[in-house]
């Protein structure tokens, strides 16, 4: 059985533990509030109802497809070209191809950066496989100018950053929405992970200038992770309402 990521992948290895998806999360939440086709994430209007699950939903289906078979992922992609489909549809307008492409780009770069920041830097090579995944994923949904690799992606995320990104009302009213959501303790960690991860255009139009408190607390969380007791400190910071969902992300497919 041939599947859409190799099974010795780094991308599985990425994708393959609750928390580094957890700051892939916290990462994406940061550049989605700050994207300018973020009206299109607020028209159905279920974004600003529930800004976590819905968020947590769209990397949860990302991993999804990295441990499925290719037919299986082909067909998940699909769907979430069709869903696409029909919010234009009803809308009366077309989703623009940067949009696209900048929410594939925030999966690669939250992929590579969340990943080196609790585990270990990545080889050239591993960063080219990541960029890899995503690009064909890209390619099954038919966007268009996407790098061809690697390195040209690099150049082009910083163009899409600085033409793309901007500090608007949903900006706030989504900051506004992930606190209400979280409450104020677990918004606090949300963007003292941001920090971690996030890009300096990012944390500058957020607001996020200082060092991050969690780079001292990392450490002591690797230490507590080779000794198998991580959920100790998962179970005091995670909501309740998502836990049982977060401990299914570190169940790794065959």
């Amino acid at each position: 059985m041939e599947y859409f990521v190799d099974k010795d992948s780094i991308v599985r290895k990425i994708w393959g533990k609750s928390d580094t998806i957890l700051l892939i999360f916290a990462g994406a939440s940061a550049e989605f509030a700050l994207n300018k086709a973020v009206d299109w994430l607020y028209y159905t209007g279920r974004l600003p109802a529930d800004p976590i699950g819905r968020l947590f939903s769209t990397v949860s289906y990302a991993r999804q497809i990295v441990f499925l078979e290719n037919k299986k992922a082909f067909d998940a992609i699909d769907k979430i070209t069709k869903i696409h489909e029909g919010v234009e549809k009803s809308r009366g307008g077309k989703i623009p191809d940067w949009a696209y492409r900048d929410v594939l780009f925030m999966l690669i770069h939250y992929s590579i950066a969340s990943f080196e920041v609790l585990e270990r830097k990545l080889t050239p090579a591993e960063k080219e496989e990541v960029y890899n995944v995503f690009f064909r994923m890209g390619k099954r949904m038919m966007l268009i100018d996407l790098p061809d690799n690697y390195l040209s992606w690099l150049l082009i995320r910083d163009q899409h950053m600085e033409h793309d990104l901007a500090k608007s009302n949903f900006t706030i009213d989504l900051y506004n929405q992930y606190k209400k959501h979280l409450g104020s303790y677990r918004f606090f960690l949300l963007k003292e992970g941001q920090k971690l991860v996030c890009p300096a255009v990012v944390k500058k139009l957020i607001g996020l200038n200082k060092k991050s408190i969690l780079t001292s607390i990392i450490p002591v969380y690797k230490l507590f992770k080779k000794l198998k007791m991580e959920w100790l400190i998962k179970e005091v910071i995670l909501p309740a309402k998502y836990k049982k969902q977060i401990k299914e992300l570190d169940i790794v497919y065959s």
